[in-house]
This record gives structure tokens, C-alpha cells and sequence, in this order.
């Protein structure tokens, strides 16, 4: 096994260590793939993702071990993390945290040299932290049961639509979807999550048998989540073309309204192995390029609420 070999990033030269470690195990259906395999994805992915990226705190999920070892949740960069690698101090209860900001190619080269599988966003960015620009929806199953998820987006998608709210969606990597709406950037995250509340309950009003916005599990019965948590300071959202922490390295990719179609389409559609071609077709049209304001929505969303 090669111990470590260099790779050149734009101005960089970045050494990938253990580049034949295996972090996504062969099993079965799902196809195995190693470190090196995982630094030339983000590679080339790097041009689509870091418009997602750039100027937002992450937090870092790293599996040094694999899939299959210990997960590492990171907030803090750490110390030895090179000079050139961009942080912002946020403040905290009782301190600050130092999180990483990926804004360039080379930063997503290194974080997966650390194993960083998963990079899970901000919705604001630096200079507004407490000013999000992205609001999300998070369409979560009661069951492995993608039908379900289909007929939720098409309604959140429909309502949204009607507030004059255009939304890109993105399949997660795990068993749902999101919902991304770009914003202006000028509502504090209290405003555009009681939006987003009013907005799901609104939807579970309309459809009780099939959406609820109940946070507890027991009290869902088999109705799907519309999960608004994300959109409050601090939280985060997995990031456009990160992979995830599942056999197969699935990838959460945003894709095009008509694709929810597709009769193969499911959560874990794309993977580490064919999302790139996914990107080059550029789903979301510029979508996200084009904040919208809450204030016309949200007299909209109050007439229809009654």
C-alpha cells in the first residue's frame, strides 16, 4: 500500500496520505472505494460545489477508519490544519468556535485527506452569520418509502410556487430529499423559521393523512416529516455534492423538477461514481444565483392560512 503521494491544486502541492485506504467497503451491491478515489471526486467536482461552499462555517464529518470506524463530528479547525486554509471565529455560549470555511479547490482536497466524507453547511454566510440565505425543507419518510417522498415535494413544491418561492431540490444521500430555497439574505433565522413552520403546517393542515409536522418520532405514525429544524443559527444542512457515510458513497445531488420522474430516482440515486455527470448537466439552472424576499411570501402564506 502507497504511504502517500502528492497531488497539485491550482498553486498547491498537497500530499494525500494512505491514498489506498479503504473508507467505503465493498459489500454486495454497494462498490468499494478508496481515499484516492474520494480526493479525485471532490476534485472534480470542486467547480459545481464550492459556489455551495464558499464563505459558510462547516462542520466536518470524518471517518478516518471508513465508513465502518468511528465517525468524528468537527467544529473546531484544528491547530495543525495549514495556514493558508480559510477559518471564521463564531462566538458561542461561554467562547467562540473556529470553523472551517471551504472556498477553494485546494481546502477540498485536504479535507478529504482528513477523511472529511461529509461537509454539512451553514445556510448563512460570513458577514451575515445571522442572516441565512438559503431556507431548507427536509422531507423525511416514515418509512424507506421514496413514492412518499415524491408526493411531498411535488406539494411543498406546489405551495412554494404559489408564494412565488422557486426551490431547487436535492436528493440526500440517505432516505429523502431537500427542498433549497435561495434568500435575500435580509430576514434573521427567527423569521425564516417560523416562515418555514407556518409554511409545513400549513401543508399538514391540508394533507393530515400523509404530512405531519410532529418532531417526535412516536407521534408520526406513517406520515412523512416536513423537518424545518435546520433553518435556526448554528444548524446545518448537508452541503450540494457531499458524499455520505453510507455503503455505496451515495451523494447528496441537486437535480432538475422533471427528474422526479424518474422511475429509478430514490435518495441514494447518485454516488461518488457518476454525480459529476450529474452536476455538468446544472440542475438548478442558476437558480441559487437569485435571493427572493420573505415579505410578498409571506402575505401570501397568511391570506392562504386564513
Amino acid at each position: 500500500m502507497v504511504s502517500a503521494h502528492t497531488v497539485r491544486v491550482g498553486r498547491r502541492t498537497l500530499e494525500i496520505h494512505r491514498p489506498d485506504k479503504v473508507l467505503f467497503p465493498g459489500d454486495g451491491d454497494a462498490k468499494e472505494y478508496t481515499k484516492r478515489d474520494l480526493v479525485e471526486y471532490y476534485r472534480s467536482v470542486a467547480p459545481f460545489m464550492l459556489p455551495h461552499l464558499r464563505g459558510r462555517p462547516l462542520m466536518l464529518e470524518r471517518h478516518p477508519d471508513g465508513v465502518d470506524g468511528q465517525r468524528f463530528m468537527q467544529k473546531n479547525t484544528p491547530e495543525h490544519y495549514p495556514e493558508w486554509i480559510r477559518r471564521i471565529e463564531v462566538p458561542k455560549e461561554g467562547g467562540t468556535v473556529c470553523h472551517t470555511v471551504c472556498d477553494d479547490t485546494a481546502t477540498l482536497v485536504y479535507l478529504a485527506d482528513q477523511a472529511c466524507l461529509t461537509l454539512h453547511r451553514w445556510l448563512s454566510r460570513v458577514g451575515g452569520l445571522d442572516r441565512p440565505d438559503r431556507l431548507v425543507f427536509d422531507l423525511d419518510p416514515a418509512e424507506d418509502d421514496f413514492g412518499q417522498v415524491r408526493r411531498a415535494a411535488r406539494q411543498v413544491g406546489g405551495l412554494l410556487d404559489e408564494l412565488g418561492l422557486p426551490a431547487g431540490l436535492m436528493t440526500t444521500g440517505s432516505r429523502g430529499l431537500h427542498l433549497v430555497v435561495p434568500l435575500g439574505g435580509r430576514h434573521d433565522f427567527d423569521e425564516v423559521r417560523e416562515f418555514a413552520r407556518d409554511v409545513a403546517e400549513l401543508l399538514a393542515r391540508d394533507h393530515p393523512d400523509e404530512l405531519t409536522t410532529a418532531a417526535r418520532k412516536k407521534d408520526r405514525g406513517d406520515r412523512l416529516y416536513l423537518d424545518v429544524q435546520r433553518n435556526a443559527y448554528a444548524q446545518t444542512a448537508v452541503a450540494p455534492f457531499t458524499v455520505r457515510a453510507k455503503p455505496g458513497a451515495p451523494v447528496a445531488t441537486p437535480l432538475a423538477w422533471d427528474q422526479l420522474d424518474d422511475r429509478d430516482l430514490d435518495a441514494r440515486r447518485w454516488s461518488l461514481a457518476d454525480a459529476v455527470e450529474q452536476a455538468r448537466t446544472d440542475p438548478w439552472k442558476g437558480l441559487m444565483r437569485r435571493g427572493r424576499a420573505l415579505g410578498p411570501a409571506r402575505r401570501r402564506l397568511d391570506r392562504l392560512r386564513g
